[in-house]
């Protein structure tokens, strides 16, 4: 086998045979720094991840309301509260609705879509309210109640972000804060997984495609194409995956300062060839991160992605020794993904690692060193993260030992995006 050319058949050969030699975007980039030689004859696949909030999330579900011959068309549905958009197909007199919900849908500002597409991972009821022909019908359903349930994004795993500050001297409300972003120019809050992102380690998509085989929250599923808004120097993607197959710790609803917004993630193998190699190799150095003014969202200068993730914290750690017992705590009420509550401690299956808690507890009870950015020689520190690297690096992990027990296979690309 020549390894310089070698092909997806040939990796999943090597799969079959237990003879493949899989790292993780993370343990890749590590070895690179560390000064070693990768070659493709000494690794077949390198597995990529992003985890964050990808506001391009949606579901279609077909959900059970009531017997056969009940209503002829839904006007209105709500899930937990949470509207989603009843049709195409009327379903006519067969007590079902098809339905689709957007992620960032919300029925308050601390509950949406990407909580109920949670809740309904792990198995809890979901309340269905149903509006059709000048009647209300409402039904609890669980996931496997619902014979359909396709999660869908028009658009994720942007190759970067822009990350944003304020200008101004009030405190600005805006989906990229959890508390407002408060000014002028005193705090940053940033999204993206820099080099372990699935597009940054293949920008031109050589190898990610139309039917691609990947992971969505922790479920199987396929790339569809490139997303909204994707161009040559920021490109994305669209994917799908059923929710009956999904990991609830890698999903979710996420509080912000105006409304709720939705976490997703992707992860993707990458074949490693001469021809993926030279952009398998990028660093947090490497990645160009604009910095904008969050008014008008335009970039005026450029910092990179290791201001975010090298010599930082991955994981935010909780010292109960430090809490200073408020009467009411601050961090059980921001907390974006409601991960913290004073008696339990954190939650690590729901924390998101954003850091909010970092520079709003009184007390100092929360640690993580998020990192800062400087302009004009002044250091503004970052304050909130919308990505998470390590459950993006634990997604990782997990594609890495599907495929070492033969559970995943590669898959070529019918279609070049």
């Amino acid at each position: 086998m020549d390894m310089a050319t070698k092909t997806i058949d040939e990796i999943n050969e090597k799969i079959r045979k237990g003879e493949v030699v899989v790292y993780t975007a993370h343990e890749l980039k590590k070895l690179i720094r560390e000064g070693e030689r990768i070659t493709p004859s000494t690794v077949d696949v390198v597995t990529t991840g992003t985890c964050g909030l990808m506001s391009g999330t949606a579901s279609i579900l077909t959900i059970p309301v009531a017997k056969k011959g009940t209503f002829a068309k839904a006007q209105s549905l709500w899930m937990n509260g949470v509207p989603a958009i009843p049709g195409p197909c009327p379903n006519e007199n067969l007590g079902i609705v098809d339905a689709v919900l957007y992620g960032t849908s919300y029925a308050n500002s601390r509950y949406g879509g990407g909580h109920v597409l949670r809740d309904l991972v792990e198995g809890k009821e979901v309340e269905i309210r149903v509006e059709a022909d000048g009647n209300i019908y409402e039904k609890n359903v669980v996931l496997d109640d619902i014979s359909y349930s396709k999660l869908f994004t028009t658009r994720g795993a942007f190759k970067n972000y822009v990350a944003f500050l304020n200008g101004k001297q009030e405190t600005f409300k805006t989906i990229f804060s959890v508390t407002g972003l408060k000014g002028p120019q005193k705090e940053i809050t940033t999204s993206g997984c820099g080099e372990v992102n699935p597009v940054e380690n293949d920008p031109p998509l050589n190898v990610i495609g139309v039917g691609t085989r990947i992971l969505v929250n922790g479920g199987e599923g396929f790339v569809i194409g490139q997303g909204t808004r994707s161009s040559k120097e920021k490109p994305n993607l669209s994917v799908y995956a059923d929710l009956k197959g999904m990991d609830a710790q890698y999903m979710g609803g996420f509080k912000t300062s105006k409304t709720p917004e939705c976490i997703t993630s992707v992860a993707v193998p990458i074949p490693v060839t001469n021809k993926t190699l030279p952009y398998l190799q990028v660093l947090d150095e490497d990645v160009k991160l604009p910095l904008g003014e969050i008014h008008d969202r335009v970039p005026f200068t450029n910092c990179s992605y290791a201001d975010v993730w090298q010599g930082t914290d991955l994981v935010v750690v909780y010292n109960y020794e430090k809490c200073i017992d408020c009467e009411v705590c601050d961090i059980e009420e921001i907390c974006p993904t409601s991960a913290f509550a004073t008696k339990k401690g954190i939650d690590k299956n729901r924390c998101f690692n954003c850091g909010a808690c970092v520079s709003e507890c009184p007390g100092e009870a929360f640690k993580a060193d998020l990192g800062s950015m400087k302009i004009d020689g002044t250091s503004i520190p970052i304050t909130l993260r919308q990505s998470n690297r390590a459950r993006a690096n634990s997604l990782c992990e997990d594609l890495k030992d599907r495929i070492l027990d033969k559970k995943f296979y590669l898959s070529a690309p019918v279609g070049k995006i």
